[in-house]
C-alpha cells in the first residue's frame, strides 16, 4: 500500500533536517512508541504498541536510514515483528526550501503479513493511512507549531493549533483488557462455587 502527503513548516529545511535525524523527536511521532534507542548514525532500535482492530499487537525491530542526501532527502524503512504477525515499510522523505519554507514531502509504503493480514485490506489501509498521517502530523507539530491568533475584545493572544491529537501509549489498554479478562474468570469461579 502505497500513501503520499506533504507539510509546510514555517522553518528552514537545516532545522527540519536535524530533526529528522534526532531520536527523540522521531520517538515523539511514532504513535504508542514504548522505546526508540540509536544503535548507530544510521539505524535505531524501536518498539511501539498500537490497536490494530481487535488486536493489541507490540512490534519491535530495527528502523534504518538509507539513500541519505544530507538536508534534502532520506528513506526511512523498518521493519517490526509481533506475536500476531508483522508489518515492515519505508518512507522516502523529501525537503524544498521557498522563501525560508520547508516543503516537506513523504511517500510511504507498508505491508504486513500474518495474523493481522487476516483484517482485512480496508482495515489495514486505514491504520496504515492513520500512523503515517500521525507520524508526520506530529513531527510537523514538533519542528513547526501552526500559531493561531485569538482576537477577543481589546487582547490578542497566539496558542499553538495542532495539526494532528497526541496518541497515549496502549499500555493502559493491556491492562485494561487483562482486568476484564481476571474479572470475567473471578465471576466465573464465584458462580461456580454459589451453585454448587
Amino acid at each position: 500500500m502505497k500513501l503520499t502527503g506533504s507539510y509546510k513548516l514555517n522553518v528552514k529545511k537545516e532545522i527540519v533536517w536535524d530533526a529528522l535525524n534526532n531520536p527523540e523527536i522521531l520517538k515523539q511521532c511514532i504513535p504508542g512508541c514504548d522505546s526508540f534507542e540509536k544503535e548507530n548514525d544510521s539505524t535505531f532500535n524501536a518498539s511501539a504498541t498500537n490497536q490494530i482492530g481487535p488486536m493489541n499487537a507490540t512490534f519491535s525491530g530495527a528502523v534504518k536510514l538509507s539513500n541519505i542526501k544530507k538536508n534534502q532527502s532520506y528513506t526511512l524503512s523498518g521493519e517490526g515483528q509481533s506475536s500476531v504477525g508483522f508489518a515492515n515499510g519505508s518512507a522516502n522523505v523529501m525537503l524544498e526550501e521557498k522563501n525560508g519554507i520547508t516543503i516537506l514531502n513523504y511517500e510511504v509504503d507498508v505491508n504486513v503479513g500474518g495474523k493481522i493480514a487476516q483484517l482485512g485490506s480496508r482495515l489495514i489501509d486505514g491504520v496504515a493511512k492513520k500512523m503515517s498521517d500521525y507520524f508526520f502530523g506530529r513531527f510537523a507539530d514538533i519542528v513547526s507549531p501552526v500559531i493561531a491568533k485569538d482576537e477577543g475584545g481589546d487582547k490578542t493572544s497566539e496558542s499553538k493549533k495542532v495539526r494532528v491529537k497526541e496518541l497515549k501509549s496502549n499500555f493502559l489498554n493491556k491492562y485494561i483488557y487483562s482486568a476484564i479478562i481476571i474479572l470475567i474468570l473471578l465471576l466465573v469461579v464465584i458462580f461456580y462455587f454459589v451453585s454448587r
